[in-house]
């Protein structure tokens, strides 16, 4: 098991409750493959430096947990299909 941390760029023009159902999503998809979420920071909306795909603000969220080496790209995999994720990286320690 390593520790890791993602953040990432959820599109701010959606809900709440949506967001928050994204945040969860990504942490459920931690814990039930056998990882621990440790810290769930939600940062908030931020404008970009510069426009990404014409979106010029997003909110972000960081995220660190345990897990083991295939979990990081299972969830960097699903955030590549979804469109409500503008941006993400994941970092190990």
């Amino acid at each position: 098991m390593k520790n890791y941390e993602i953040l990432y760029i959820i599109k701010n023009d959606i809900a709440d409750d949506q967001k928050d159902a994204i945040i969860e999503k990504y942490s459920a998809l931690v814990t039930s493959n056998g990882g621990t979420v440790e810290k769930i920071d939600k940062w908030g909306t931020k404008k970009f430096a510069y426009p990404i795909n014409y979106i010029t603000e997003g909110y972000y969220v960081l995220m660190a947990f345990t897990a083991d080496t295939s979990i990081p790209a299972e969830i960097e995999r699903q955030m590549r299909i979804s469109d409500d994720i503008i941006r993400n990286m994941i970092t190990c320690d």
